[in-house]
Protein backbone atom coordinates (compact mmCIF):
# COMPACT_ATOMS: atom_id res chain seq x y z
CA UNK A 1 0.00 0.00 0.00
CA UNK A 2 1.16 3.44 -0.62
CA UNK A 3 1.00 5.81 2.00
CA UNK A 4 -0.19 9.33 1.68
CA UNK A 5 1.24 13.02 3.77
CA UNK A 6 -0.73 15.73 5.10
CA UNK A 7 1.34 18.04 7.24
CA UNK A 8 -1.11 19.91 9.39
CA UNK A 9 0.94 23.54 10.66
CA UNK A 10 -1.12 25.11 13.43
CA UNK A 11 -0.72 28.44 15.01
CA UNK A 12 -1.92 31.91 14.55
CA UNK A 13 1.22 33.40 13.92
CA UNK A 14 1.74 31.25 11.11
CA UNK A 15 -1.02 32.60 9.54
CA UNK A 16 -0.42 36.04 10.30
CA UNK A 17 3.39 35.52 8.38
CA UNK A 18 4.68 36.44 11.70
CA UNK A 19 7.16 33.49 11.75
CA UNK A 20 7.88 31.33 8.69
CA UNK A 21 6.27 27.87 8.25
CA UNK A 22 10.24 26.36 8.22
CA UNK A 23 8.71 23.08 10.04
CA UNK A 24 6.64 22.32 7.14
CA UNK A 25 9.69 22.34 4.53
CA UNK A 26 12.10 20.34 7.00
CA UNK A 27 9.48 17.57 7.53
CA UNK A 28 8.92 17.29 3.82
CA UNK A 29 12.27 16.70 3.20
CA UNK A 30 12.92 14.04 5.86
CA UNK A 31 9.60 12.23 4.87
CA UNK A 32 10.58 12.08 1.28
CA UNK A 33 14.05 10.37 2.46
CA UNK A 34 11.22 7.78 3.93
CA UNK A 35 9.95 6.98 0.75
CA UNK A 36 6.25 8.61 1.89
CA UNK A 37 4.44 11.29 -0.51
CA UNK A 38 3.50 14.78 0.95
CA UNK A 39 0.63 15.20 -0.94
CA UNK A 40 -0.82 18.38 1.15
CA UNK A 41 0.14 21.02 3.75
CA UNK A 42 -2.31 23.06 5.44
CA UNK A 43 -2.09 26.02 7.94
CA UNK A 44 -4.71 26.41 10.49
CA UNK A 45 -4.87 29.17 12.96
CA UNK A 46 -5.20 28.31 17.38
CA UNK A 47 -9.13 27.72 16.83
CA UNK A 48 -10.35 24.48 17.64
CA UNK A 49 -13.31 24.64 14.83
CA UNK A 50 -11.06 25.29 12.15
CA UNK A 51 -8.46 22.56 13.27
CA UNK A 52 -10.99 19.89 13.52
CA UNK A 53 -12.29 20.92 10.03
CA UNK A 54 -8.68 20.66 8.50
CA UNK A 55 -8.21 17.47 10.17
CA UNK A 56 -11.36 15.98 8.69
CA UNK A 57 -10.78 17.16 5.48
CA UNK A 58 -7.00 15.95 5.84
CA UNK A 59 -8.18 12.10 6.92
CA UNK A 60 -10.41 12.31 3.78
CA UNK A 61 -7.52 12.53 1.21
CA UNK A 62 -4.44 11.23 3.12
CA UNK A 63 -3.27 8.63 5.70
CA UNK A 64 -0.94 9.82 7.76
CA UNK A 65 -1.47 13.33 9.46
CA UNK A 66 1.50 15.06 11.04
CA UNK A 67 1.06 18.15 13.14
CA UNK A 68 3.00 21.09 14.14
CA UNK A 69 1.83 23.07 17.07
CA UNK A 70 -0.18 23.87 19.44
CA UNK A 71 1.29 21.41 22.01
CA UNK A 72 1.81 23.99 24.72
CA UNK A 73 1.10 24.84 28.34
CA UNK A 74 -1.31 27.87 27.29
CA UNK A 75 -5.14 27.95 26.74
CA UNK A 76 -4.82 28.24 22.68
CA UNK A 77 -2.95 24.73 22.88
CA UNK A 78 -5.72 22.85 21.50
CA UNK A 79 -4.23 20.44 19.08
CA UNK A 80 -3.95 17.48 21.40
CA UNK A 81 -7.72 18.17 22.28
CA UNK A 82 -8.93 18.64 19.41
CA UNK A 83 -7.12 15.53 18.03
CA UNK A 84 -8.75 13.23 20.85
CA UNK A 85 -11.99 14.29 20.29
CA UNK A 86 -11.93 13.70 16.58
CA UNK A 87 -10.51 10.42 16.70
CA UNK A 88 -12.71 10.00 19.91
CA UNK A 89 -9.50 9.13 22.12
CA UNK A 90 -9.50 9.87 25.74
CA UNK A 91 -6.67 12.34 27.14
CA UNK A 92 -5.17 10.28 29.95
CA UNK A 93 -2.01 11.85 32.48
CA UNK A 94 1.23 10.56 31.97
CA UNK A 95 3.21 10.50 34.96
CA UNK A 96 6.95 10.00 33.10
CA UNK A 97 6.25 12.87 30.88
CA UNK A 98 5.50 15.25 33.90
CA UNK A 99 8.52 13.81 35.45
CA UNK A 100 10.95 14.88 32.43
CA UNK A 101 8.79 18.55 32.24
CA UNK A 102 10.00 19.11 35.83
CA UNK A 103 13.33 17.86 34.96
CA UNK A 104 13.43 20.33 32.34
CA UNK A 105 12.91 23.29 34.30
CA UNK A 106 15.47 22.30 37.15
CA UNK A 107 17.54 21.70 34.87
CA UNK A 108 17.23 25.35 33.20
CA UNK A 109 17.01 26.47 36.53
CA UNK A 110 13.50 28.08 36.32
CA UNK A 111 10.60 27.52 38.62
CA UNK A 112 7.77 25.58 36.63
CA UNK A 113 4.28 26.56 36.42
CA UNK A 114 1.71 24.19 37.26
CA UNK A 115 -0.09 24.45 33.67
CA UNK A 116 3.20 22.72 32.26
CA UNK A 117 1.77 19.83 33.43
CA UNK A 118 -0.92 19.45 30.85
CA UNK A 119 1.46 18.78 28.63
CA UNK A 120 1.88 15.69 30.27
CA UNK A 121 -1.94 14.81 28.89
CA UNK A 122 -1.94 12.49 26.02
CA UNK A 123 -4.42 10.46 24.19
CA UNK A 124 -5.25 7.19 25.13
CA UNK A 125 -2.75 4.49 23.58
CA UNK A 126 -0.53 6.50 21.75
CA UNK A 127 3.41 5.94 22.05
CA UNK A 128 4.35 9.02 23.50
CA UNK A 129 7.73 10.83 21.62
CA UNK A 130 9.90 12.29 24.41
CA UNK A 131 11.00 15.50 23.95
CA UNK A 132 14.68 15.96 24.94
CA UNK A 133 14.93 19.15 23.09
CA UNK A 134 11.73 21.64 24.85
CA UNK A 135 8.68 20.61 27.68
CA UNK A 136 6.37 19.52 25.52
CA UNK A 137 6.06 15.63 24.60
CA UNK A 138 4.81 14.41 20.91
CA UNK A 139 2.44 11.32 20.26
CA UNK A 140 1.55 8.82 17.58
CA UNK A 141 -1.24 6.19 17.07
CA UNK A 142 -3.21 4.81 14.67
CA UNK A 143 -6.79 4.92 14.57
CA UNK A 144 -8.95 3.12 11.77
CA UNK A 145 -6.38 3.09 9.33
CA UNK A 146 -4.86 7.00 9.84
CA UNK A 147 -1.87 7.39 11.42
CA UNK A 148 -1.07 10.20 13.71
CA UNK A 149 1.87 12.28 14.73
CA UNK A 150 2.14 15.50 16.75
CA UNK A 151 5.09 17.31 17.24
CA UNK A 152 5.88 20.72 19.08
CA UNK A 153 6.21 23.64 16.36
CA UNK A 154 9.26 25.61 17.96
CA UNK A 155 11.95 24.18 14.95
CA UNK A 156 14.55 23.42 17.46
CA UNK A 157 12.42 20.71 18.77
CA UNK A 158 9.96 19.52 16.00
CA UNK A 159 13.02 18.77 13.65
CA UNK A 160 15.25 16.52 15.60
CA UNK A 161 11.89 14.78 17.63
CA UNK A 162 10.57 14.19 14.25
CA UNK A 163 14.19 12.34 13.39
CA UNK A 164 14.81 10.85 17.06
CA UNK A 165 11.46 9.83 17.94
CA UNK A 166 8.80 9.41 14.92
CA UNK A 167 10.81 8.49 12.11
CA UNK A 168 11.43 5.02 14.19
CA UNK A 169 7.66 4.77 14.45
CA UNK A 170 7.05 5.93 11.11
CA UNK A 171 9.46 3.64 9.18
CA UNK A 172 7.09 0.71 9.40
CA UNK A 173 5.04 2.40 6.61
CA UNK A 174 8.15 2.84 4.35
CA UNK A 175 7.90 1.59 1.39
CA UNK A 176 11.14 2.92 0.04
CA UNK A 177 13.28 5.60 -0.25
CA UNK A 178 13.20 9.18 -2.26
CA UNK A 179 16.57 10.09 -2.72
CA UNK A 180 17.68 13.71 -4.26
CA UNK A 181 20.84 14.93 -5.79
CA UNK A 182 20.70 19.10 -6.52
CA UNK A 183 22.99 20.10 -8.86
CA UNK A 184 23.67 23.85 -8.61
CA UNK A 185 24.35 25.82 -11.68
CA UNK A 186 25.62 29.51 -12.47
CA UNK A 187 25.99 30.78 -15.87
CA UNK A 188 22.66 29.81 -17.69
CA UNK A 189 19.15 31.04 -16.74
CA UNK A 190 16.41 29.02 -16.14
CA UNK A 191 14.88 29.51 -19.75
CA UNK A 192 17.75 27.96 -21.57
CA UNK A 193 18.38 25.37 -18.92
CA UNK A 194 14.77 24.23 -18.88
CA UNK A 195 15.14 24.31 -23.51
CA UNK A 196 18.31 22.39 -23.32
CA UNK A 197 16.80 19.72 -21.08
CA UNK A 198 12.98 19.81 -21.91
CA UNK A 199 12.67 16.59 -24.36
CA UNK A 200 14.93 14.96 -21.53
CA UNK A 201 12.62 16.03 -18.52
CA UNK A 202 9.55 14.57 -20.42
CA UNK A 203 10.82 11.38 -21.12
CA UNK A 204 12.26 10.79 -17.67
CA UNK A 205 9.78 8.87 -15.03
CA UNK A 206 11.99 7.37 -12.60
CA UNK A 207 14.45 9.57 -11.95
CA UNK A 208 13.02 12.98 -12.45
CA UNK A 209 14.67 15.50 -13.36
CA UNK A 210 13.25 19.57 -13.01
CA UNK A 211 15.06 22.99 -12.37
CA UNK A 212 14.02 25.28 -10.16
CA UNK A 213 14.88 29.07 -10.03
CA UNK A 214 17.70 31.02 -7.41
CA UNK A 215 18.46 34.30 -7.17
CA UNK A 216 20.85 34.84 -9.80
CA UNK A 217 21.19 31.06 -10.53
CA UNK A 218 19.84 27.66 -11.39
CA UNK A 219 18.60 24.24 -9.83
CA UNK A 220 18.65 20.94 -11.13
CA UNK A 221 17.09 18.65 -8.94
CA UNK A 222 17.17 14.60 -9.84
CA UNK A 223 14.71 12.81 -7.95
CA UNK A 224 14.57 9.00 -8.13
CA UNK A 225 12.40 6.23 -5.78
CA UNK A 226 13.58 2.79 -5.20
CA UNK A 227 13.87 0.22 -2.44
CA UNK A 228 17.40 1.26 -0.86
CA UNK A 229 18.87 4.11 -1.01
CA UNK A 230 21.44 2.66 -3.05
CA UNK A 231 19.55 1.62 -5.75
CA UNK A 232 17.76 5.37 -5.82
CA UNK A 233 21.71 6.58 -6.08
CA UNK A 234 22.08 4.10 -8.79
CA UNK A 235 19.06 5.43 -10.91
CA UNK A 236 20.23 8.77 -10.46
CA UNK A 237 23.35 8.84 -11.31
CA UNK A 238 23.59 8.65 -15.18
CA UNK A 239 21.14 11.23 -15.27
CA UNK A 240 23.60 13.30 -12.72
CA UNK A 241 26.40 12.41 -15.61
CA UNK A 242 24.36 13.47 -18.45
CA UNK A 243 23.60 17.15 -16.90
CA UNK A 244 27.08 17.23 -15.93
CA UNK A 245 28.44 16.58 -19.80
CA UNK A 246 25.85 19.08 -21.19
CA UNK A 247 26.63 22.02 -19.05
CA UNK A 248 30.77 21.29 -18.20
CA UNK A 249 31.94 23.62 -15.57
CA UNK A 250 28.31 26.14 -15.55
CA UNK A 251 27.83 23.01 -12.64
CA UNK A 252 29.34 24.05 -10.12
CA UNK A 253 28.26 21.73 -6.87
CA UNK A 254 26.13 18.85 -6.13
CA UNK A 255 23.90 19.22 -2.65
CA UNK A 256 25.86 22.52 -1.73
CA UNK A 257 24.44 25.45 0.12
CA UNK A 258 25.69 28.06 -2.39
CA UNK A 259 28.79 29.41 -4.03
CA UNK A 260 30.41 30.02 -1.07
CA UNK A 261 30.42 27.13 0.54
CA UNK A 262 32.28 25.78 -3.36
CA UNK A 263 35.06 28.09 -2.45
CA UNK A 264 35.63 27.84 0.46
CA UNK A 265 35.96 24.49 0.85
CA UNK A 266 37.97 25.07 -2.31
CA UNK A 267 40.72 27.50 -0.61
CA UNK A 268 40.56 25.18 2.83
CA UNK A 269 41.84 21.84 -0.07
CA UNK A 270 44.75 23.88 -1.41
CA UNK A 271 45.55 25.72 2.14
CA UNK A 272 44.43 29.65 0.69
CA UNK A 273 43.06 32.28 2.63
CA UNK A 274 40.57 34.79 1.28
CA UNK A 275 39.37 38.20 1.31
CA UNK A 276 37.03 41.04 0.04
CA UNK A 277 36.39 44.84 -0.61
CA UNK A 278 33.11 46.04 -1.54
CA UNK A 279 31.47 49.09 -2.31
CA UNK A 280 27.86 48.26 -3.77
CA UNK A 281 27.34 44.81 -2.27
CA UNK A 282 27.97 46.49 1.23
CA UNK A 283 29.48 43.78 3.05
CA UNK A 284 27.15 40.87 1.12
CA UNK A 285 30.13 38.53 -0.02
CA UNK A 286 31.80 38.48 3.28
CA UNK A 287 28.85 37.62 4.91
CA UNK A 288 27.61 35.35 2.85
CA UNK A 289 30.93 33.64 3.59
CA UNK A 290 31.10 33.86 7.25
CA UNK A 291 27.71 31.88 6.56
CA UNK A 292 29.15 28.89 6.23
CA UNK A 293 30.59 27.13 9.28
CA UNK A 294 34.09 26.75 9.60
CA UNK A 295 34.44 30.28 7.37
CA UNK A 296 37.60 31.47 9.74
CA UNK A 297 40.29 29.04 8.58
CA UNK A 298 40.22 30.46 5.15
CA UNK A 299 38.88 34.27 5.35
CA UNK A 300 40.99 36.70 6.62
CA UNK A 301 38.44 39.66 6.55
CA UNK A 302 36.27 42.09 4.29
CA UNK A 303 36.58 46.11 3.47
CA UNK A 304 33.15 47.45 3.12
CA UNK A 305 34.83 50.74 0.80
CA UNK A 306 31.72 52.26 0.28
CA UNK A 307 33.02 55.76 -0.51
CA UNK A 308 35.71 57.16 -2.21
CA UNK A 309 37.79 58.01 0.74
CA UNK A 310 38.20 54.47 1.78
CA UNK A 311 38.80 53.32 -1.64
CA UNK A 312 41.68 55.65 -1.37
CA UNK A 313 43.00 55.42 2.14
CA UNK A 314 42.61 52.23 2.80
CA UNK A 315 43.16 50.37 -0.13
CA UNK A 316 45.34 52.56 -1.69
CA UNK A 317 43.38 53.27 -4.62
CA UNK A 318 44.40 55.86 -6.85
CA UNK A 319 42.92 59.18 -6.15
CA UNK A 320 44.04 60.40 -9.02
CA UNK A 321 42.06 57.23 -10.74
CA UNK A 322 39.82 58.22 -8.57
CA UNK A 323 38.82 61.82 -9.87
CA UNK A 324 39.12 60.83 -13.50
CA UNK A 325 36.73 58.08 -14.04
CA UNK A 326 35.14 57.64 -10.28
CA UNK A 327 34.29 54.67 -8.72
CA UNK A 328 32.80 52.36 -11.01
CA UNK A 329 35.02 51.50 -13.40
CA UNK A 330 37.67 48.66 -14.32
CA UNK A 331 41.01 49.72 -13.07
CA UNK A 332 39.27 50.98 -9.75
CA UNK A 333 38.09 47.14 -9.38
CA UNK A 334 41.14 45.97 -10.05
CA UNK A 335 43.05 48.28 -7.78
CA UNK A 336 40.55 47.28 -4.84
CA UNK A 337 41.41 43.87 -5.26
CA UNK A 338 44.94 44.46 -5.07
CA UNK A 339 44.58 46.48 -2.24
CA UNK A 340 42.60 43.93 -0.28
CA UNK A 341 45.16 41.48 -0.85
CA UNK A 342 47.95 43.58 0.19
CA UNK A 343 46.54 44.75 3.17
CA UNK A 344 44.56 41.44 4.39
CA UNK A 345 47.45 39.84 3.61
CA UNK A 346 45.29 36.94 2.00
CA UNK A 347 46.34 34.25 -0.90
CA UNK A 348 42.76 35.59 -3.07
CA UNK A 349 40.67 38.91 -2.86
CA UNK A 350 37.86 39.81 -4.74
CA UNK A 351 36.79 43.01 -5.23
CA UNK A 352 33.42 44.82 -6.55
CA UNK A 353 32.00 47.94 -7.30
CA UNK A 354 29.06 49.17 -8.99
CA UNK A 355 25.93 51.07 -9.33
CA UNK A 356 23.24 48.97 -7.36
CA UNK A 357 19.98 51.71 -7.82
CA UNK A 358 17.66 52.77 -7.80
CA UNK A 359 19.28 55.91 -9.41
CA UNK A 360 22.13 56.05 -11.99
CA UNK A 361 25.47 57.53 -9.70
CA UNK A 362 26.80 60.84 -9.89
CA UNK A 363 29.07 60.05 -13.25
CA UNK A 364 26.04 59.07 -14.98
CA UNK A 365 26.66 55.70 -15.28
CA UNK A 366 23.52 53.38 -15.44
CA UNK A 367 22.22 51.51 -12.52
CA UNK A 368 23.41 47.39 -13.00
CA UNK A 369 26.67 48.63 -14.24
CA UNK A 370 29.23 46.59 -11.91
CA UNK A 371 32.68 45.82 -11.80
CA UNK A 372 34.04 42.54 -10.18
CA UNK A 373 38.02 41.60 -9.79
CA UNK A 374 39.86 38.93 -8.50
CA UNK A 375 43.45 39.23 -7.44
CA UNK A 376 45.16 35.70 -6.76
CA UNK A 377 49.11 34.96 -6.64
CA UNK A 378 49.47 34.41 -10.61
CA UNK A 379 47.33 37.54 -12.07
CA UNK A 380 44.53 39.84 -11.54
CA UNK A 381 41.34 39.22 -13.17
CA UNK A 382 38.16 41.70 -13.91
CA UNK A 383 34.92 41.52 -15.69
CA UNK A 384 32.60 43.93 -16.50
CA UNK A 385 28.41 43.06 -15.88
CA UNK A 386 25.38 44.99 -16.69
CA UNK A 387 22.08 43.56 -14.58
CA UNK A 388 19.99 46.41 -15.44
CA UNK A 389 17.60 44.35 -17.23
CA UNK A 390 17.81 41.72 -14.64
CA UNK A 391 17.99 43.87 -11.81
CA UNK A 392 15.21 45.39 -11.70
CA UNK A 393 15.66 45.42 -7.94
CA UNK A 394 18.60 47.38 -5.49
CA UNK A 395 19.16 43.70 -3.57
CA UNK A 396 19.07 41.59 -6.38
CA UNK A 397 21.89 43.59 -8.42
CA UNK A 398 23.85 43.17 -5.03
CA UNK A 399 23.21 39.53 -5.03
CA UNK A 400 23.49 39.05 -8.76
CA UNK A 401 27.53 40.97 -8.49
CA UNK A 402 27.89 38.72 -5.39
CA UNK A 403 27.15 35.93 -6.99
CA UNK A 404 29.72 36.73 -9.85
CA UNK A 405 32.63 37.65 -7.92
CA UNK A 406 32.00 34.17 -5.59
CA UNK A 407 32.26 32.95 -9.64
CA UNK A 408 35.12 34.06 -10.19
CA UNK A 409 37.02 32.86 -7.12
CA UNK A 410 35.44 29.40 -8.02
CA UNK A 411 36.37 29.10 -11.22
CA UNK A 412 40.21 29.74 -10.79
CA UNK A 413 40.40 27.23 -7.65
CA UNK A 414 38.95 25.05 -10.38
CA UNK A 415 41.66 26.03 -12.84
CA UNK A 416 39.23 27.85 -15.31
CA UNK A 417 38.75 30.90 -16.72
CA UNK A 418 37.58 33.84 -13.89
CA UNK A 419 36.72 36.14 -16.54
CA UNK A 420 34.49 33.61 -18.50
CA UNK A 421 31.23 35.37 -19.88
CA UNK A 422 28.04 34.48 -17.41
CA UNK A 423 25.71 36.96 -19.19
CA UNK A 424 23.38 34.30 -19.18
CA UNK A 425 23.32 33.80 -15.16
CA UNK A 426 21.69 36.83 -14.44
CA UNK A 427 18.33 35.51 -16.25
Amino acid sequence: MSHTVEIISVGTELLLGNILNSDARDLSRELSGLGLNVLYQSVVGDNPGRLKAAVELARSRADVLITTGGLGPTCDDLTKQTLAEVFGRELVFHPECAEDIRCFFARMGKEMTENNLQQAYLPAGCAVLSNAWGTAPGCAFEAAGTYVVMLPGPPSECLPMFKERAVPWLSRLSEGVIRSRTLRVFGMGESAVEALFRDRMNQLQNPTLAPYAKEGEVELRVTAKAATAEEADALIAPVEAEVRALLDDLVYGADVSGLEQVVLEGARDRGLTLGTAESCTGGLIAKRITDVPGAASVFKGGIVSYHCEVKAGVLGVSQALLDEKGAVCAEVAREMALGARRVLGCDLAVAVTGVAGPDPDERGNPVGLVFTALAAPDGCWVKKLNLASQAARRDRTRNLAANHALDMVRRWLAGLNPEKDCKEAEG
